[in-house]
């Protein structure tokens, strides 16, 4: 069946953009940070391109094509299980799911509540609490407790869209961290790496009507299935194991973000 017939899978082809590069995985404060949080070496974003127009309703369409292309096959990246090294899929995607995650933030300002609740004192420092386990996570601090536990007092700080929103996502993930998570005691490092990763991978421009910045960045978090069940972001689990795919509509990229999670490199 020539490509583009009905039946193949909507039209999309993809291509690998090797040279493209992130700031945040190359910038030396980052990924200093990353190594202190166990996220280095298990962290990852990359960069595709397609040629037709991206249509966020025919969305389960578009990651399906992704993962069947013959570009994408060969050079999407994540962690072996067994053994720890970088592989690619290596087996048939059969079932994706693709969840939308709003991408609407544009300023830090979202995270100023956290002063103003006393979970972060006005020097940045993150106030302390009595530790407590919220498997598999350590709750040391006030910080984790309002990312984690429900039935704290300061839970309802962030709304249910608030929580669901890229920005918000991207700033637990690196809150929480990998297997062996050095926690900050200051907020800054927090934001200033969640912010140089949205930056980097989420497209903005001017509206010409209103002059207004605003994302044109379409956001789902994804997970594959082959015969067996899940095999991407990873064969297991965990609430820190995830890959956010970020479309650029206007560009025609797609870049990936993807943590598996685990014990990062050390030295």
């Amino acid at each position: 069946m020539a490509a583009g017939e009905p039946g193949d899978l909507g039209g999309y082809y993809f291509r690998f953009l090797p040279q493209k590069t992130f700031q945040f995985l190359s910038a030396q404060e980052t990924t200093s940070r990353l190594r202190q949080w166990s996220m280095l070496g298990r962290i990852k974003a990359q960069a595709f391109g397609f040629d037709e127009t991206f249509q966020a309703y025919r969305k389960d369409d578009f990651v399906m094509a992704f993962f069947k292309d013959p570009s994408v096959i060969p050079n999407l990246k994540l962690l072996s299980d067994s053994s720890g090294q970088w592989i690619t899929l290596g087996t048939e995607v059969k079932k994706i799911e693709a969840i939308n995650v709003p991408c609407t933030q544009l300023s830090m300002s979202f995270f100023n509540r956290l002063y103003d609740e006393d979970i972060v004192r006005d020097n940045g420092h993150i106030v302390k609490c009595l530790d407590s386990f919220c498997d598999p996570f350590l709750i040391s601090d006030e910080l984790r407790k309002v990312l984690l536990v429900e039935d704290s007092e300061k839970y309802e700080v962030f709304s249910q869209p608030d929580r669901e929103e890229f920005l918000f996502c991207l700033f637990k993930h690196l809150c929480l961290g990998g297997a062996l998570c050095q926690y900050e005691d200051v907020l800054n490092p927090y934001l200033e790496t969640t912010k140089l990763i949205y930056k980097d991978l989420v497209s903005v421009r001017k509206n010409p009507q209103t002059k207004k910045i605003q994302i044109t960045s379409s956001v789902f978090k994804v997970t594959a299935y082959d015969s067996t069940g899940m095999c991407y972001p990873s064969t297991k689990n965990h609430e820190q194991t995830f890959s956010y795919f970020i479309v650029d509509p206007i560009r025609r990229h797609v870049h990936v973000l993807y943590h598996c999670y685990g014990v990062g490199e050390m030295s």
